[in-house]
């Protein structure tokens, strides 16, 4: 295989696995009615999709089958994956527990754990979010203070997590929190990871509802929570190690280049055949550069295949990708404003996804670490800092 059909990612296997995922979207789209959207991985969420995309066989596909997965390689899952976001099909509803918590499961979690919580995912069934952020500490995970104190049989969780996607809807959530006092010689030093179950009691969902009035954040607090020792994710005292090593996963993924895509297509469709010269250059500078992170992308997915350490690769995908996301925003207002007036269903449409995508804009460069904090992050990876 050439570097050219590596990047592809389009072997006879992988074409097979896209041409099945692109059938069943048209299928399952034309018989109930969902609507292609921005930011579909974390805004649109529809667990009866989920479920139907887990029984015809598009979830869990990198879980083993002796856990109700497939079996398959992370490339199979990219695969899916861009083929899901290119539709702007509603997944928010698996998207954690599967791209996320089963690779941390079958890194860190025990046997009991796996066998309870890989399979539901593999369903599709199991709704996540993510407790990591809070309100002083977002990029730098490191100022976490939420704590967990050992008591008989488990651990006392207290503290708040904020821009918690999908808490109010999700049955369980991993919360990372300090198991032992601050060395502020060893910030890193001291964390854990747990699976909590987010109907336990003392703990408490506030929705934080977005200016365009969507609600898929949420502010999540933790009262003298009990978390049962059967639901500590991995070891007491290697929570960071664990985090990062999920980042990989959440950063180098399509979703950090397609957020806008289902934008970006249909506002090239709506183009007139004789668009002038500049148009064309504008399209064209659009889609090469969508075109070229995307190959970053499947490089940092086929390094992630073959065990390799993709950090740094995963936190400059990241920086870049969402970046370009921001600028294509404008980039496609610029665009509709070379069409009608806006009269037609097709252009009113358009500018409802235009709108959606500037109210998003901003969170594009923040979600999984700020552009800003992941350059240290490579200038490390480089030896450069």
């Amino acid at each position: 295989m050439t570097e050219f059909d590596e990047l592809c990612a389009n072997d006879p296997e992988l074409a097979e696995l896209r041409s099945a995922i692109r059938e069943f979207l048209v299928a399952d789209r034309e018989k109930f009615g969902w609507e292609p959207a921005i930011d579909s991985w974390l805004a649109r969420w529809d667990g009866e999709f989920s479920a139907r995309l887990a029984d015809a066989g598009f979830v869990g596909l990198t879980i083993p089958t002796e856990y109700g997965g497939h079996g398959l390689g992370h490339l199979h899952r990219y695969v899916v994956t861009e083929e899901l976001l290119a539709h702007g099909a509603p997944v928010a509803a698996h998207w954690f527990a599967d791209r996320q918590f089963a690779p941390s499961l079958l890194s860190y979690g025990s046997d009991e754990q796996r066998r309870e919580f890989l399979p539901v995912i593999a369903k599709g069934r199991l709704h996540a979010a993510i407790g990591m952020s809070e309100h002083d500490a977002g990029s730098d995970l490191a100022a976490v203070k939420t704590r967990a104190d050992q008591v008989d049989g488990g651990w006392s969780l207290s503290g708040t997590k904020v821009w918690t996607s999908g808490a109010h809807l999700a049955q369980r959530i991993v919360v990372l929190a300090r198991t032992s006092p601050l060395d502020s010689e060893h910030r890193h030093a001291g964390f854990s990871q747990f699976f909590v179950a987010l109907d336990s009691p003392g703990i408490t969902i506030d929705p934080i509802v977005q200016m365009g009035g969507e609600h898929h954040f949420n502010e999540v607090t933790f009262d003298d929570v009990f978390v049962p020792d059967t639901d500590v994710l991995g070891s007491i005292g290697d929570g960071w190690r664990q985090v990062t090593s999920e980042l990989g996963f959440e950063r180098s993924g399509p979703e950090r280049i397609l957020s806008t895509v289902t934008l970006i297509c249909d506002a090239i469709r709506a183009l007139p055949k004789d668009a002038d010269d500049g148009t064309a250059a504008a399209v064209g500078d659009l889609v090469a550069r969508m075109i070229s992170l995307r190959q970053l992308s499947i490089s940092v997915a086929r390094a992630l295949a073959a065990g390799d350490d993709a950090a740094t690769s995963a936190a400059l995908v990241k920086d870049l990708g969402t970046r370009f996301e921001q600028d294509s925003v404008e980039l496609v207002a610029d665009l509709l404003d070379r069409l009608d007036d806006g009269r037609t269903p097709e252009a009113r449409r358009l500018r409802t996804l235009l709108d959606t995508a500037r109210l998003h804009s901003p969170l594009f460069t923040l979600r999984g670490g700020t552009n800003e904090v992941l350059r240290g992050v490579v200038a490390r990876g480089l030896g450069m800092r």
